[in-house]
């Protein structure tokens, strides 16, 4: 076994191993100990997943790469399965890259309680890891509960005002309700097949043999769809957002929003249902659309700047929802670009909000101004994220949305142009509400609060969290082809596949089609000769006659 088949699992134990050591270091006031080690443990592990992207071949055969496949529990059929493909390495690295911003984002407002902070921002870690890696449905449905557990409590222990435990309650119900009922739609895939493994049943519904009963196929694709649409969240299933990102604290608002279900989206309802997910596109492209202008319009009239960037998260990633639904190969890479884009741009917004928070105790935009003369380096973020939250040609958003406007309009569905038309003003909107934002808060004569108190600029360990990010800007929009020549692979699979099947009705499905959970227990997942011929498009392979499957 070399490191590329251990890779995924080092990265994944190394942030897990981190909390167990933080949980067991004694905590001092005044000390930074738990600081300095979240913080080496996070650069550990976004150093190891650096191997990703450097071993990770781009052929468009290629398949999952770096995977893992061993038993773990023979019954029901549950295996450590992991691997990753051009649509989750960069997400991995993304995961990996943020973590440390987190810990020096947090270095002065987290003061009291830093261990239990910096043990459950490490969890949450572990768990988005493992939701970009799982390749085992049950594995997958462990990461994505144990995601919500962390979250939750940061948001309740380390919100700002009174309002934080009501705002954890209604982040954890929201998410938790539809994730039963996926869990419910899970254990009904796993009975119709016999294996949660995810190539499995990729090949099984490319073939069109999870079940005959399409009536049961859409409820389970909804099911699917449900819990993964309220963790964007696709309007109008956002009532969440704006309690919770108001509430939690700026290294836990930073992966708050729109990763995990957008990859679960792209991953598993794209995967197991691309019928049902490509009959269902025209409503989520107008969800979509909507989402971006309804967002971006809430967040123009907002005087809390955190209010605003919530609905500002909610519009981006509405844009990148109606990019993927296009089912275009220039929409989907541009949805996984964006994606990646929309987490380094709000990463970056929500570190400056924090870092005028920690200098003036609020957000409300009306106590300032002015702030230009007194912040010289501050401004300069400001304005370089402002640009490449609104597109600007060079920086990082205009590649995203270029791509995802570019499929847009080559969608063979009128109605899906018309739709595309509308969301582009929401790129208008954008830049009326970044600019706003920055006039109001750096221009124009100064408000109460600077007169109060007497700010700083930026220090050096704030330039630290900040220069990466800005020159990722700017280099992934000027060299975007590194990044998407791997997510290529992904894209072009997911619009090369037919937009409509063949039935296929056979004998005596029940027994013969499908692997039995008995026979899964003992031999594990698989993929049938037969059905992995279908799933690529091939004649299937010759059997005597009277063979079973």
């Amino acid at each position: 076994m070399n490191l590329d088949h251990a890779i995924l699992t080092i990265i994944l134990c190394t942030p897990l191993l981190g909390a167990g050591v933080l949980a067991l270091l004694p905590e001092r006031d005044g000390a930074k100990t738990h600081h300095i080690a979240a913080l080496a443990v996070t650069l550990l592990t976004f150093l190891f997943t650096l191997h990703l992207p450097s071993h990770f071949s781009a052929a468009t055969n290629a398949g999952f790469q770096f995977d893992q496949n061993l038993p773990w529990i023979p019954s029901p059929s549950i295996r450590y399965h992991v691997g990753v493909d051009g649509l989750s390495m960069w997400l991995v690295v993304l995961t990996g890259l943020l973590a440390p911003l987190g810990v020096l984002a947090s270095w002065h407002s987290i003061r009291a309680r830093a261990k239990t902070f910096f043990v459950l921002f490490l969890l949450q870690q572990v768990a988005m890891i493992g939701i970009f890696i799982a390749l085992d449905l049950f594995l997958y449905y462990g990461f994505w509960e144990l995601s919500l557990v962390p979250m939750a409590l940061l948001i309740a222990t380390f919100g700002r005002t009174e309002n934080r435990r009501r705002a954890a309650i209604k982040f954890f119900l929201y998410a938790f309700i539809p994730s039963a009922i996926l869990l419910v739609a899970i254990v009904w895939l796993y009975a119709r097949t016999g294996t949660f493994d995810m190539p499995t049943l990729q090949a099984l519904a490319a073939a069109h043999h999870i079940s005959p009963n399409n009536h049961a196929l859409w409820l389970c694709s909804l099911a699917f769809l449900v819990a993964f649409a309220v963790k964007v969240p696709i309007f109008p299933l956002h009532g969440w957002l704006s309690d919770a990102i108001q509430e939690a604290p700026t290294a836990a608002v930073m992966v708050l929003a729109g990763k995990l279900g957008l990859y679960s989206i792209l991953r598993f309802s794209f995967g197991i249902f691309p019928e049902q997910s490509r009959h269902i596109a025209p409503l989520l492209i107008a969800l979509g659309a909507i989402g971006i202008v309804y967002g971006a319009l809430i967040a123009l009239v907002q005087n809390d700047l955190k209010k605003l960037a919530a609905f500002s998260t909610l519009s981006h990633v509405s844009f990148i929802a109606l990019g993927i639904f296009t089912f275009t190969v220039a929409g989907v890479d541009g949805g996984v670009f964006q994606l990646l884009n929309e987490s380094l741009i709000g990463a970056a917004l929500f570190i400056l909000l924090g870092l005028l928070y920690e200098r003036y105790g609020t957000y409300d935009m009306r106590d300032y101004g002015g702030l230009a003369a007194r912040h010289p380096w501050m401004i300069t973020f400001y304005v370089i994220t402002s640009l490449a939250a609104v597109g600007l040609p060079m920086m990082n958003g205009f590649v995203g949305e270029f791509l995802i406007l570019s499929g847009a309009m080559q969608s063979f569905a009128r109605h899906h142009i018309a739709w595309a038309v509308l969301g582009t003003s929401g790129v208008i909107f954008s830049a009326a509400y970044m600019l706003t934002l920055i006039q109001r808060v750096f221009y124009g004569k100064t408000g109460y609060r600077p007169d109060e108190v007497q700010g700083w600029d930026l220090t050096g360990r704030e330039h630290l969290e900040l220069w990466p990010l800005a020159a990722l800007f700017l280099v992934m929009g000027l060299a975007s082809p590194y990044w998407t020549r791997a997510i290529d692979t992904f894209g072009t699979a997911v619009a090369d596949r037919p937009q409509s099947f063949e039935p296929v009705h056979l004998k005596h499905m029940e027994t013969e089609t499908y692997p039995s959970p008995r026979a899964s227990a003992q031999h594990g997942a698989f993929v049938d000769p037969t059905l992995a011929a279908a799933a690529q498009g091939q004649p299937a392979p010759t059997t005597d006659k009277g063979a079973k499957y």
